[in-house]
């Protein structure tokens, strides 16, 4: 009965985990004109997307003309922009084609929706039109630009908006931000933004989410929680991304005391920057998932009465795509004393010495899984040499299926000292750590605690259908979670750290525990076994396998 229990907890673990990780079905071209629509999106994006129009290309200018003259069809006012290319993107443009050329002028396409008070602060929306040398660019950035023209048409389909709402198209910004510098440091319309959207893409497909903001952003997060009705993204991936030496149009803007959110998508990572990266590859669903957040948060800033103002920043997350869990830092704290209290009374249910093997347990999990996922992943290829970047993103489809064999591995390995244990002693620390030191992040660790301590207390006093209700929904909970939080990991940092996705495992451990009251150490070690040679096969096949060919044309230029 046990392992019913244990089989129906995994089956809606995996339901939720896809149901968090899957874009809605694309909307039809004859849908309410005022709601967005994915095909009719594709339509823009087969013209702008139809070849590579890198900065300063003939294909580019014809992208530029045809931008305007769609914004001047929805009654924007329309400027032209432009300005020098430096040196130093000159020379980044020759590092991709080949051959340096002597000047390049980039233009920036803007048309501003003028709205019925144009004394209030305006929405800025933001994608930029260019692409690397080699790609069409379907996703980067064309789906973000094909978005906007779709969100302005449905928001003006409904009469003027309360706000100005300014659309920037960029350009150079593959040569280094320079079109979204050059508006911010120069162009008066800079002036009159309160608030920004801007839209990116590194593969072609998976959930658009929010992955950055302006600082202080409670108030900002509670709008987008309240218009957006399908969210994604987390104060983690904020957190990360602001660690990671990594950059968008947005940048520049984050100077300016705007309110910002920053969405992209970054499923199908092969397809970044890739010859490939076509319109018939790019995921429609990644792009009504796209515009729907990008049509409901645009709609929302633009007819409110006051932008949001500065306010402490909060911990939020998509709870499966179904809606943003957000709160401040005193809610955080409140969180992790009921986890704390909880999985005390969880340790003090098991046996005599019994504290020790959960902490053993978690131990394994973590330091043993993080190491093997470590030496596996130098097997298959990380820190082989230059030049791989682009090959090792489009083999995370393996490399997840690598990390989590691994995990399942080393859950197995200690089963026999996690089964029938409550509560985790390491798992309290690192969530008061993560409270004290980065509080927007400590929900990664304190919910699937404090539903594991729910469980272990519930199941610990009672072994009834009311107990194994409980024990199937907060196991399924975290269980979907981890396996949400672990594919977002491996998109965005997989190739390089797959160990981060240990601790999800470990996360499990005093979940499992009052599932399995017992377990067969053989029969464990047995699946272990099997797990870690289906990873090393794996780690071989992408080592040995041939460079995609979804690689960039400049990158494979190399060899």
């Amino acid at each position: 009965m046990r392992w019913l229990t244990l089989a129906v907890t995994a089956l809606i673990g995996i339901a939720l985990a896809i149901m968090g990780t899957t874009p809605q079905s694309p909307v039809s071209i004859d849908s309410d004109e005022a709601s967005f629509s994915a095909e009719r999106a594709m339509e823009h994006v087969r013209i702008i997307a139809a070849e590579p129009h890198p900065t300063g290309s003939a294909a580019n200018a014809k992208v530029r003309e045809y931008l305007a003259a769609e914004l001047e069809a929805l009654g924007a006012e329309i400027s032209l922009v432009e300005g020098p290319v430096p040196e130093r993107s000159l020379a980044r443009f020759g590092r991709w084609s080949g051959n340096a050329p002597d000047a390049l002028t980039l233009t920036n396409v803007i048309g501003v929706i003028p709205g019925q008070d144009r004394a209030k602060p305006a929405i800025a929306l933001m994608a930029h039109h260019d692409t690397v040398w080699g790609s069409p660019g379907a996703s980067d950035d064309t789906a973000g630009v094909a978005s906007i023209l779709e969100a302005v048409r449905a928001i003006t389909s409904r009469g003027q908006p309360a706000r100005d709402i300014i659309v920037l198209l960029t350009d150079g910004e593959e040569l280094g931000l320079l079109g979204a510098q050059q508006f911010i440091d120069e162009n008066p319309l800079a002036d009159r933004v309160g608030a920004i959207i801007n839209l990116e893409a590194r593969g072609a497909g998976g959930r658009t989410t929010l992955f950055q903001t302006s600082k202080d952003n409670g108030a900002a997060i509670e709008l987008y929680a309240d218009a957006v009705s399908r969210p994604g993204g987390s104060s983690l991936a904020t957190f990360v991304y602001e660690v990671l030496p990594n950059d968008t149009d947005l940048t520049p803007a984050l100077a300016r005391p705007y309110v910002a959110y920053n969405l992209s998508f970054i499923g199908r990572p092969g397809l970044y920057h890739s010859p490939k990266a076509t319109p018939e590859n790019l995921d429609q669903g990644a792009v009504q998932d796209m515009g729907d957040q990008t049509l409901e948060l645009t709609r929302a800033l633009a007819n409110a009465d006051t932008l949001p103002e500065a306010a402490e920043d909060r911990t939020f997350f998509d709870v499966f795509g179904i809606f943003l869990l957000h709160y401040g830092t005193l809610v955080g704290w409140a969180l992790f004393a009921m986890t704390a209290v909880l999985h005390v009374i969880c340790l003090r249910m098991n046996a005599p010495g019994g504290w020790w093997k959960s902490l053993a347990a978690s131990a394994v999990v973590v330091l043993g899984g993080g190491l093997t996922l470590y030496i596996v992943n130098a097997i298959s290829g990380q820190g082989a040499g230059e030049g791989i970047y682009y090959d090792r993103l489009a083999a995370i489809p393996m490399l997840e299926v690598q990390a989590l064999l691994i995990c399942i591995a080393s859950l197995a390995v200690s089963a026999p000292l996690w089964a029938g244990r409550r509560g985790s002693i390491v798992g309290v620390l690192i969530a008061l750590a993560m409270q004290i030191f980065v509080p927007t992040t400590a929900f990664l660790v304190v919910w699937p605690l404090l539903l594991a301590g729910i469980l272990g207390v519930v199941t610990g006093k009672s072994d009834g259908a009311i107990a194994k209700v409980v024990a199937v929904a907060c196991g399924g909970v975290v269980l979907g979670l981890m396996l949400q939080f672990g594919h977002q990991f491996m998109q965005g940092v997989g190739p390089d750290v797959p160990m981060v996705v240990s601790l999800l495992a470990a996360l499990l451990v005093p979940v499992l525990g009052p599932m399995i009251p017992a377990v067969n150490a053989k029969r464990c070690f047995m699946i272990a076994a099997a797990c870690l040679v289906g990873s090393l096969a794996i780690a071989t096949w992408v080592r040995f396998d041939p460079v995609a060919d979804t690689v960039p044309l400049y990158d494979s230029m190399k060899g």
